[in-house]
């Protein structure tokens, strides 16, 4: 059965009340994911972006935006949305930069997406080697969970993504690179007593507290299936974050048990401040690699990032990061 169209009053409604302010700030919403910082971008209070995001709302007629408090995330409808706003709003920008300056060379900006894995060291590195050979290109490097970057992806607010494959219709119309196998790996500061130990078993590990990937991540269900392959589970008051950067602080600077994915720990584990437990963790690689849109070409300077990034990849394989 075939769905009535929406009724003309609404449509017309919409057409003769939105506004271009209504779509700056659902963009710089959508973009932030947090109405504060968004407002700041904007030069908005809080509740100013809010009441602006619910007169949107009601001229769509649907729920655009999940408000939370840690943040707001994108319903479908306002992933939907967000592809034609972003459009209407760069047409704008490119309109207003062509009456100030016809003959302006157009300034390269590159939007970059990644695990907060990845950004300790992959990333890091490659914006450090990139910016040293493209110093006159912006970078909008944003963070976050796999589901959440291959959605900003779809939307075109990302150009480029460092991320993991997931399900068949997550990655519809999206093309993936492989770049490497990532394990899961077990990490404790320089001098826990667990360091100390010829060969530490995963019942060690439980003993002790534990800082664990966030519910709903790869790592997670990694962290959990390897604890149940030995008939284990978490223990009892688990610090759950997907902020390696938390991560890390947390494991140097008390006893925890820090599992996380290995590029996380790359940089304090080669600088001395954290080991790697001999425990091994077989089973838990999974494959990190570059996401793009298949439907668009990366612009020359995109492509000199994406291959930085990729040199940076193949300098650090798996087996000689586990060894440092």
């Amino acid at each position: 059965m075939q769905l009535p169209p929406p009724p003309q009053p609404a449509i017309d409604a919409f057409r003769s009340r939105i506004r271009l302010r209504h779509l700056h700030c659902f963009v710089a919403v959508a973009q932030a994911q947090h109405l504060g910082r968004a407002g700041e971008q904007l030069g908005l209070t809080q509740p100013a972006v809010s009441k602006t995001l619910t007169e949107l709302e009601e001229l769509v007629g649907a729920r655009l935006l999940v408000r939370q408090r840690a943040g707001t995330t994108l319903t479908a409808a306002g992933m939907r949305f967000l592809r034609h706003a972003l459009r209407i709003v760069e047409d704008i920008d490119a309109a207003a930069d062509s009456l100030a300056a016809t003959d302006a060379t157009r300034h390269e900006r590159i939007r970059v997406g990644a695990l907060p894995s990845i950004v300790p060291a992959l990333l890091l590195d490659a914006v450090t080697a990139f910016r040293t050979t493209h110093p006159e290109v912006a970078l909008a490097v944003q963070s976050g969970m796999n589901r959440t970057l291959i959605d900003l992806l779809k939307a075109d607010v990302l150009d480029v993504v460092i991320g993991r494959m997931d399900d068949p219709a997550a990655m519809e119309g999206l093309w993936f690179e492989s770049l490497a196998a990532e394990p899961l790996v077990l990490a404790v500061r320089a001098g826990h007593p667990l360091a100390a130990q010829p060969r530490p078993t995963l019942r060690d590990v439980v003993a002790w507290p534990m800082v664990v990937p966030a519910v709903g991540s790869i790592p997670r269900h990694s962290t959990e299936s390897l604890l149940a392959r030995h008939g284990f589970a978490l223990p009892e008051g688990c610090l759950e974050t997907a902020d390696a950067y938390l991560g890390r602080l947390l494991t140097q600077q008390g006893d925890s048990v820090w599992a996380a994915p290995l590029s996380a720990t790359r940089r304090a584990v080669a600088g001395g401040e954290m080991v790697l437990l001999p425990v091994d963790t077989q089973g838990t690689e999974e494959p990190i690699g570059l996401l793009r849109r298949s439907d668009r070409t990366l612009g020359p300077v995109a492509e000199a990032l994406a291959e930085t990034i990729r040199g940076i990849a193949a300098a650090h394989p798996a087996e000689s990061m586990t060894r440092r």
